[in-house]
């Protein structure tokens, strides 16, 4: 599995260090440094992880390694029984199962409502695959208030380059907002990624219920490239004209697609006051 370990974090990420896996009361901060829990592996439902804090929904492994949490890195062994698996189920998104990280889900186990949440990501590499869901709309998001894969609020950036607030009701995505972040001339086969390779990006977002029951979702990046420390990115408010807001409380956590990418420093805190 390829190593990260040489590469300098920003010193967002290292003041965020020093926390072991912690969940408490309606918090989860977890730096990925826990050697008792070196790996986690995909499950069918998360009361079979073993995990205490994550559920990993699809993606096969994610390990602790040299300090981060790292998706699979490169091929899966051919004998590897996800392998077979993912090249049994989903062929086409796995390049015949040898990369399930293309299809990272890492759902946590406790659940949020009105709270924020970060961590800083490193890609190493966008995996080419010949998939047709291989497009412009895969990257880093957050999940918040998942209720089940078909049901959640979606924040994170693009491989276009884009910024984006999705929602997902009853399976229909909807999007909120976008915003430019990293220009450029997206294309599928010459130019399949905008996103920066190799550097450390750090991600929050803000989610809170108003006094109208409707929802805020705020999203920041910690990107040099982009100014010093966190720069807000865009905001939005969910009234509900593209689908009822989803109010109750649901789980938080990652997704990626169609790459190999690294984690440190993750958290996600309840704030109990409205808007």
């Amino acid at each position: 599995m390829a190593s990260i370990a040489g590469l300098a974090k920003p010193l967002g990420l290292l003041l965020a260090l020093g926390f072991s896996a912690t969940a408490f009361g309606a918090a989860l901060v977890d730096s990925f440094d826990d050697a008792s829990l070196p790996v986690i592996t995909e499950t069918g439902d998360r009361k079979g992880s073993v995990d205490p804090n994550w559920w990993l929904n699809a993606g096969a492994y994610v390990h602790r390694a040299n300090g981060y949490l790292q998706t699979v890195q490169g091929k899966l062994d051919s004998t590897d029984r996800f392998r077979w698996l993912y090249a049994a189920s989903n062929p086409t998104d796995t390049d015949n199962g040898y990369y399930p990280q293309n299809l990272l889900r890492l759902v946590t186990q406790a659940k949020f409502t009105n709270f924020s949440q970060q961590v800083f990501f490193n890609i190493a590499q966008i995996n080419l695959s010949s998939s047709p869901n291989r497009n412009p709309s895969n990257g880093v998001f957050f999940f918040h208030r998942y209720q089940d894969g078909n049901n959640l609020y979606y924040v994170g950036i693009r491989v276009d380059g884009f910024a984006v607030v999705k929602k997902k009701i009853a399976g229909r995505y909807a999007v909120l907002k976008s915003v430019v972040v990293y220009p450029g001339p997206y294309h599928r086969e010459t130019l399949p990624n905008l996103l920066p390779l190799h550097r450390w990006i750090g991600m929050k977002t803000e989610l809170v219920s108003n006094a109208s029951n409707e929802v805020d979702i705020t999203l920041y990046l910690n990107d040099p490239q982009l100014g010093s420390g966190w720069t807000k990115i865009l905001q939005v408010e969910d009234n509900g004209a593209d689908g009822e807001c989803i109010m109750e409380e649901g789980y938080a956590g990652i997704r990626s697609d169609f790459m190999d990418v690294s984690f440190d420093a993750y958290e996600a805190v309840e704030n109990s006051k409205k808007n």
